[in-house]
């Protein structure tokens, strides 16, 4: 079974990390590939150079950022190529993906990853168009059962609406998280985000928050990692705050494990979700939560058994939950480890390419 991945790439975030993990872990019999498309600033993508060790990779060359021409080039590599299923990611890649599977005859599976809340009434047309093209999927494959809910508003239906649990592999973050050591006493306790810096991640409120807490106490650190279009606003705002010295703006890191690691706190204000694969792997390498109590976030944080949920935009709340975690030790660590042993029993990426690749067998059969 050849299946191919395709995604227009703009870094190295969850929706990669996920490509790569059920990629990973699917069976011998399977042939992965892996398309990006090639735009400014996707040049030296991490995705490729991590994809290369588990098949074959390629990338189509956009002349603008939605080239159309991208279709036929598209099908043209599937047919070359004998690929028997494509599963798309990504408002963009849906469009293009879906329209190339019908130009060269195979079954497309589109998987959700989230749907962005914007402003921009250019950037929510293309959202719109991309949420229809799914109605040209054979398969639509949401990451948690509240995109199951979302994307039924777009008119897509059983059977060809399907849920498989989402998955992440652990196998990294154990090797790292097997390297933790007690921190020397008197060392500043660490507060963190790691994950695309974009509006629906509200990270003004991790700012705030860290802010006012700041203002109580200097025992503590803020430290951001990733980027997106948001970053440079992000970065402008915290230069008006008091805590600046003490908020670290890291951007893209191939060693965020490591530096994940080493959190005291790891802290979610987003406003839409889907699982996020950052908050697993927190949990994974258990470190202590906070975070707004949105759907997504609730299918890995229980309140006061796996992390600690504010009401979204309780901010007195949020403030209350990073100072029980930060001083509460023992409460902290036993969250953190309950929410790791959850992680592991629920979101396995192997029992999740398991049912992808069962799905995909099934698509082809009929």
């Amino acid at each position: 079974m050849k299946v191919l991945q395709f995604i227009c790439s703009t870094g190295f975030y969850g929706a990669e990390r996920w490509i790569l993990a059920l990629s990973k872990h699917m069976p011998q019999d399977v042939e992965n590939h892996l398309v990006v498309t090639l735009e400014p600033g996707t040049e030296d993508l991490e995705l490729l150079k991590q994809f290369s060790s588990l098949g074959q990779t390629h990338q189509i060359a956009m002349r603008n950022r939605f080239d159309l021409g991208a279709i036929s080039k598209l099908a043209e590599l599937i047919r070359r190529h004998g690929i028997d299923v494509i599963h798309t990611h990504g408002y963009k890649s849906d469009i293009l993906g879906v329209l190339a599977a019908r130009k060269a005859g195979i079954p497309c599976v589109v998987t959700p990853h989230g749907f962005e809340n914007a402003a921009d009434i250019k950037l929510r047309t293309f959202i719109w168009l991309g949420c229809q093209s799914m109605r040209l999927a054979d398969k639509v494959v949401p990451l948690s059962k509240q995109l199951m809910e979302d994307v039924k508003k777009f008119g897509i239906k059983p059977p060809k609406l399907e849920y498989i649990q989402n998955g992440v592999d652990l196998s990294e973050v154990d090797a790292v998280r097997e390297t933790k050591v007690v921190k020397p006493a008197g060392e500043k306790k660490r507060i963190g985000f790691v994950g695309q810096m974009i509006s629906r991640k509200n990270i003004k409120a991790i700012l705030d928050c860290f802010d006012v807490l700041y203002a109580q106490r200097q025992d503590i650190e803020l430290i951001l990692l990733g980027d997106g279009d948001s970053r440079q606003e992000l970065e402008a705002y915290s230069e008006t705050l008091s805590s600046v010295n003490a908020i670290q703006f890291l951007g893209f890191r191939d060693d965020r494990l490591e530096l994940l690691k080493d959190f005291d706190l790891f802290v979610m204000t987003s406003t839409l979700e889907g699982i996020p694969r950052c908050l697993m792997e927190a949990c994974a390498m258990e470190i202590p939560v906070s975070a707004y109590d949105i759907a997504g976030i609730d299918q890995l944080i229980t309140h006061k058994k796996t992390g600690l949920l504010a009401s979204l935009h309780d901010f007195e709340q949020l403030q209350k939950d990073w100072i029980t975690l930060l001083d509460d030790n023992d409460y902290a660590t036993r969250l953190a480890r309950v929410s790791r042993q959850f992680v592991e029993d629920s979101f396995s990426a192997k029992r999740m390419a398991s049912e992808y690749y069962s799905l995909f067998k099934k698509m082809l059969t009929e």
